[in-house]
């Protein structure tokens, strides 16, 4: 907690120093990325496994107040990725760190300008469908019910963190101090070494796919086109034609190019790379302000790792299953009694 207020006080005592800013806005971006992150592949996984549930969280999302946590979202992202390519190329070349701060200046310029086409694009999907008088969405309460199992599910984590970090202390004890004059060497210098070279590697690697889905599912064809009956599937030759959130995702899984389901390999790289260095940052944040308390720092390495295998096994299981009619019936059966 003192770390955590340090940085806050801190912070706000520099009052212009634009590197402190970036570093702040950066976990801050990536902090917002991650929640979403998690809501989404879970979210998704309902397409699969509960198709009634993934029409409910569609209908979530195409409230005002995602509408507005959307175009939070993309700006998170986008200034997320600019800056993290900031990062990747002067650690490249340490040397270049006298040219951080006019680099900051260039990410906020390079973010600002894409984020100005691109709002005014999502602001034609929100004028459409919001200006139809037909158009229906939740009430702020139904939204809010909606969350509550994400809300348990997250204590559940927690809880099962803290546990995990209570028996191994219970069972590995204190560490033992080193013995006189024998140097001693941290064990995690080369798997921290190895973190830090996959974090830049990764932020890289992530850029054109993260932004391919946004230009794809955000921008090209917005969360309330996903519903249209009739309407195209960005990235395939086919139709939703029930209108159903599971079947547009069905219909994009299933389009194939030369045999091969080309968006669930996409979406399968996107999934592995964005959650690893999701929470691998993370993991970073949170061990930065628990490192006063073992137990405390252990229960955040634990947390990061309980919900990254969640997430990739969710994601991945529901990738490599399939949507068949049924799903998509039953989907229809939500839509309809979705409003009533």
């Amino acid at each position: 907690m003192t770390s955590l207020v340090l940085t806050l006080t801190e912070t706000l005592r520099y009052k212009g120093a634009l590197g402190q800013w970036s570093w702040v806005l950066h976990r801050i971006t990536g902090l917002g990325v991650v929640l979403f992150l998690t809501l989404h592949v879970v979210d998704t996984s309902w397409a699969v496994f509960y198709p009634a549930l993934y029409v409910e969280a569609i209908a979530t999302y195409q409230t005002p107040l995602f509408t507005i946590g959307e175009f939070g979202l993309v700006a998170c992202v986008v200034y997320h990725a600019l800056n993290g390519l900031r990062i990747a190329i002067i650690d490249f070349k340490p040397v270049w760190w006298k040219y951080q701060q006019r680099a900051a200046v260039y990410v906020l310029g390079g973010t600002a300008i894409i984020l100005v086409p691109v709002f005014i694009l999502m602001f034609n999907h929100v004028l459409h469908f919001y200006g139809d008088p037909e158009s229906q969405y939740l009430g702020l309460a139904e939204v809010i019910n909606a969350q509550l199992p994400f809300v348990a599910g997250f204590a559940v984590a927690i809880i099962a963190a803290l546990l995990l970090s209570a028996v191994y202390g219970l069972v590995a004890g204190a560490p033992a101090a080193p013995a006189k004059g024998v140097k001693h060497t941290p064990h995690g210098s080369q798997i921290e070494r190895f973190w830090w070279s996959f974090m830049r590697a990764s932020g890289i690697l992530i850029v054109p796919l993260v932004f391919g889905h946004l230009a794809m599912m955000h921008i090209v064809q917005g969360v309330f086109d996903i519903t249209l009956a009739g309407g195209a599937v960005v990235g395939t030759t086919t139709a939703n034609v029930t209108g159903t959130s599971v079947e547009f995702v069905a219909n994009r899984w299933g389009f194939l190019v030369a045999g091969v389901a080309i968006w669930r390999v996409y979406d399968f790289a996107l999934l592995a790379m964005v959650v690893i260095h999701g929470f691998n940052g993370l993991r970073l944040v949170l061990t930065d302000y628990t490192t006063f308390n073992p137990f405390l720092k252990r229960a955040s390495v634990y947390l990061c790792l309980i919900a990254a295998v969640t997430l990739l096994v969710l994601g991945g299981l529901a990738l490599l299953s399939t949507i068949d009619s049924g799903a998509i019936e039953m989907a229809q059966h939500a839509a309809e009694a979705l409003h009533q």
